[in-house]
């Protein structure tokens, strides 16, 4: 499927203001690591794989596996810095300051640096952008100082729907849907060989099992769906999301469409096999 038609760029559009970072850092010299450790027990992904410099899709999940918080990891040196909905850094700094206990990490809002997004690798050389680590099809991020940009939230959206893909709490919802039934296998989210973290059993149960009944599914269709899965629709792009049952993937009435793309599709086989 081609994902990426007609997406006209605004002229130096890369700003996603509805995002925010939040920085972990080490109080003292002496306790370097410590950001690291405390992350590495707490989150899906393997937060040592940073020190390879490219971001990591992640989540902090209730201990039954379902999600809290979906976002974006970044090192910094010692410092890791959590590229997350505006909306939710207050309550994602108070969770993270409740694990924290006695480390000797700080834990803030950075205001001075603000998240970008384009389709393209931007052709200033100064900028270190990386590939979306879910789907390199979603384009390259980076951070940088904050500033007047223009936005380029509406296109982002737009884009990031047309491969399926969800994020944030109005599509994930908040305890409400299983880390992978949030396609985070497929989407590069969570590590399995890993140490503990929170909600680590029933993720590596479901994922050892193969067993996936439902996944989150972006829908075409003119109109809201009366049905308590349906999650949030956009009526400016007639897009719904819909906690969806695999065995129904393809038996949507005449007037919904769901959007397949290519790297679903061979879960989705292995789910019908």
């Amino acid at each position: 499927m081609s994902a990426a038609n007609n997406l006209a760029m605004p002229d130096n559009a890369t700003l996603l203001a509805d995002r925010s970072v939040i920085r972990l850092s080490p109080i003292a010299e002496e306790s370097r690591s410590e950001v690291f450790e405390f992350l590495q027990g707490l989150v899906t992904q393997d937060v040592f794989l940073l020190e390879k410099r490219a971001p990591l899709w992640s989540a902090l999940l209730t201990a039954q596996g379902k999600v809290l918080y979906d976002f974006i990891l970044w090192s910094e040196g010692s410092s890791i810095l959590i590229d997350c909905e505006s909306a939710i850094t207050d309550n994602l700094i108070r969770r993270l300051t409740l694990y924290r206990l006695r480390r000797a990490i700080r834990i803030e809002i950075d205001p001075a640096i603000a998240v970008h997004w384009s389709l393209k690798l931007p052709e200033n050389q100064a900028i270190s952008a990386f590939p979306d680590p879910r789907l390199a099809e979603l384009g390259f991020r980076w951070l940088h100082a904050t500033g007047s940009q223009p936005s380029a939230e509406a296109i982002w959206k737009k884009h990031r729907l047309s491969w399926g893909v969800t994020e944030g709490q109005a599509e994930l919802g908040l305890d409400r849907t299983l880390w992978l039934e949030a396609n985070a296998r497929e989407l590069n989210g969570v590590s399995f060989t890993k140490g503990c973290y929170v909600g680590q059993e029933n993720t590596a149960r479901m994922n050892w099992r193969q067993k996936i009944n439902r996944r989150l599914a972006v829908i075409k269709t003119d109109h809201p769906l009366e049905d308590d899965k349906c999650r949030i629709y956009y009526s400016d792009l007639k897009l719904a999301v819909v906690l969806l049952r695999v065995a129904d993937w393809n038996r949507l009435p005449d007037d919904q469409e769901v959007i397949t793309p290519e790297w679903l599709k061979e879960a989705l086989a292995e789910a019908h096999s």
